[in-house]
C-alpha cells in the first residue's frame, strides 16, 4: 500500500466519521431539546437530584457560557452546565445533565479509568501542544530521533482518548440508571436521553479513530 493511499485512509475516513458524529449529536440534541419533560425539571435540578440521591458531598452546580460546553471538573468538584442544559426542561437537557453528574459519581467512587485519565492529562496536554511541531521538525531536518519524540508525545494523546472512552460510556450508563431509578424520566423520555448520549459518545469514538489513524500515518511515513 502506497503512502498516498495510507494518507487518504488515515485522514479522509476519520474526517468523514468526525463530521458525521458532530452532525449526529447536534441533530439528536436539537430533536430532543424540543421535547419537554413531564415533571418540568430543568437540567440543573435533575443533576442536583442525581448528586443528592448518590450521597455526594460538596458538588457545586454552576452555569457556563457556550453551547454543549457542559463538563464536570474534578479539581474543584463543580458540575458546569450550559444554558441549553442547565436552564432547559427538555429530555436532552436532563440526559446531558445526568451524564455530567455521572462523572461526579465516578470521581466520588474512585472509578479507576477516570483516575488514570486524570493522571495522563498533563502528559496529553504537553503532547497536544508539541507533538505536531516536533514531528514536522523531525521530517524537515530528516531526524528520526525528533520524529520518534513527537510520536511518543502523540501516543500520549491517543492513550488519553482511549481511556476517555470507558469514562464517557460509564458516565452515560450511570446517568440512565439514575434517571430511571429516580423516576426523573418516563420510559419514552429515557429512550430519548439514551439517543442523545449515544450520539455524543460517537464524537469520542471519532476523535480516537482520527488520532490512531494520524499516529499510524506519521509512523509509516517516518519509516520510508
Amino acid at each position: 500500500m502506497s503512502l498516498t493511499v495510507v494518507w487518504l485512509v488515515s485522514m479522509v475516513v476519520p474526517l468523514a466519521l468526525g463530521l458525521w458524529a458532530q452532525m449526529k449529536v447536534k441533530r439528536t440534541f436539537a430533536r430532543w431539546s424540543e421535547v419537554p419533560v413531564r415533571n418540568g425539571m430543568t437540567g440543573a435540578q435533575a443533576a442536583a437530584e442525581v448528586v443528592r440521591s448518590s450521597g455526594l458531598p460538596n458538588v457545586e452546580i454552576r452555569a457556563v457560557e457556550g453551547r454543549l460546553s457542559d463538563h464536570y471538573d474534578p479539581r474543584n468538584r463543580t458540575l458546569n452546565l450550559s444554558r441549553d442544559v442547565g436552564s432547559a426542561s427538555s429530555v436532552a437537557a436532563l440526559g446531558v445533565a445526568a451524564h455530567e453528574a455521572g462523572h461526579a459519581i465516578q470521581d466520588a467512587r474512585g472509578y479507576v479509568p477516570m483516575r488514570i485519565r486524570q493522571t495522563v492529562v498533563p502528559v496529553a496536554s504537553i503532547g497536544s501542544s508539541l507533538a505536531f511541531p516536533v514531528i514536522f521538525l523531525g521530517f524537515i531536518f530528516n531526524s528520526l530521533g525528533l520524529v520518534n519524540v513527537g510520536l511518543a508525545l502523540f501516543t500520549a494523546i491517543v492513550l488519553f482518548q482511549l481511556i476517555t472512552l470507558p469514562v464517557e460510556f460509564d458516565a452515560s450508563r450511570r446517568a440512565l440508571v439514575a434517571l430511571s431509578d429516580g423516576g426523573l424520566l418516563q420510559a419514552d423520555e429515557l429512550n430519548g436521553a439514551k439517543q442523545v448520549l449515544s450520539a455524543a459518545a460517537w464524537t469520542y469514538v471519532a476523535a480516537f479513530v482520527a488520532s490512531v489513524a494520524q499516529l499510524l500515518y506519521f509512523f509509516l511515513a517516518s519509516r520510508r
